[in-house]
């Protein structure tokens, strides 16, 4: 989905939907792991101010907690159809930023030691002139 303004409050419950699909497409496929309550907690705060269920702290998977992280750096660091990247330091601010409240304090600090030592490559759009 692509739109040039910020989502209103539908759009916003919409896209908030989002774990609950995956939740629900991937619940019914035997995997060794929890992969589908990773996948829906993966919106949930520490502080429960997340979605869709607004767990708390430990009631979040650490899998859950760790993917978190990871999609917060991957989508401000890679290109976007409707943005350009914001950038590895940009991802390292915000989830600096977020560190305590938000994230798990120990997933953001290896993650920034990961991003430091230049282990994760965005992805970048190659545009064809």
């Amino acid at each position: 989905m692509t739109k040039p303004a910020r989502l209103n409050a539908a759009e916003f419950a919409l896209v908030k939907q989002h774990p609950l699909v995956g939740y629900n497409i991937l619940k019914t496929i035997d995997f060794p792991w929890p992969i589908a309550d990773i996948v829906v907690q993966h919106h949930e705060s520490l502080d429960g101010s997340g979605y869709p269920f607004g767990l708390k702290g430990e009631q979040i998977l650490a899998e859950s907690r760790i993917l978190t992280v990871a999609d917060i750096v991957e989508s401000m660091s890679s290109d976007r159809p409707y943005r350009a990247a914001l950038g590895i330091d940009a991802a390292i601010a915000e989830i600096t930023h977020l560190r305590g409240s938000k994230l798990d304090a120990d997933v953001v600090d290896a993650c920034v030691r990961v991003l430091q030592r230049g282990e994760f490559s965005p992805n970048l759009l190659q545009l064809q002139p």
